[in-house]
């Protein structure tokens, strides 16, 4: 069986985040980059069912600029086989459906029998590519999965819902699955793994190895982000002291009702 694994560099989680002078844009020189910790579970999966096989593939891909290959390299060092940067170069920031057109386009070329993707990006917290990817390919998917089991062609899994309930389908092959972090416990690189890794084949494309054209998807962009605000400061608390607690607790009260309006 052979499974993609699409991943996406999301800025560390301990990242101070700096917008540009004209508000146009993040900062992102002196940003640190992680493996997006939702395609971790994606990774460990994958692993697990080649594992369970006895053979197979597992490709790490991702739709990025350079700095990603440092990432894809740590999938190869958990156990990945081969991986696969499309550049981004000229179409950085573009929306999420342009994004699923590249990825759709290299999985369409790389013709898995299994795609799998984190829930979602702890960035931009769109929960958009992975479904869109498997909608442009015109398969089955399911997000938000916290077990999964194959069975030949078809696989049983089970997502998440709200209230606590679990919803199971079953759903023929090949199809695109979102991981939850519930779905595993994503494997450390081990030494031996990460001098492996640097031997593994990491494959460099463009856009158009896949008959994309750069100028056609960067003009199809449907959404654009004009710009970014830090979020309002909040004001200064209020504290009481020196007087009555009878007193005080009255103020404090009378504030909750009046300008918080919580009571």
């Amino acid at each position: 069986m052979k499974i993609l694994v699409l991943l996406k560099q999301t800025p560390d989680t301990e990242s101070k985040i700096q917008i540009s002078a004209d508000g146009a844009k993040i900062e992102t020189a002196a940003l640190k980059y992680i493996i997006n910790p939702y395609d971790e579970f994606a990774i460990e999966e994958a692993l697990k069912i080649k594992e369970k096989a006895g053979s197979g593939e597992v490709v790490i891909g991702s739709f990025a600029g350079d700095s990603a290959k440092e990432l894809i390299v740590k999938g190869l060092a958990m156990g990945g086989d081969r991986g696969l940067l499309i550049g981004s170069d000229g179409l950085e920031g573009v929306d999420s459906l342009t994004v699923a057109k590249v990825l759709a386009a290299a999985v369409k070329a790389e013709s898995p029998d299994l795609v799998l993707v984190g829930k979602q990006a702890i960035d931009d917290d769109n929960m958009h590519v992975g479904i869109m990817v498997a909608e442009l390919l015109k398969w089955p998917h399911v997000n938000v999965v916290t077990k999964l089991a194959l069975n030949g062609k078809t696989a049983t899994v089970e997502r998440e819902v709200e209230g606590g309930q679990v919803e199971v389908y079953e759903v023929q092959l090949p199809a695109v699955f979102g991981a939850q972090k519930a779905l595993n416990t994503p494997r450390y690189a081990s030494l031996p793994g990460i001098m492996k890794a640097k031997k593994k084949p990491l494959d460099s494309k463009k856009p158009g190895d896949f008959g994309l054209d750069a100028a056609a998807l960067k003009a199809g962009v449907k959404t654009v982000t004009r710009g970014f605000l830090p979020p309002p400061e909040k004001p200064a608390g209020k504290v009481f002291k020196g007087e009555d607690v009878a007193v005080m607790v009255d103020k404090v009260v009378k504030l909750l009702r009046e300008e918080a309006k919580v009571i």
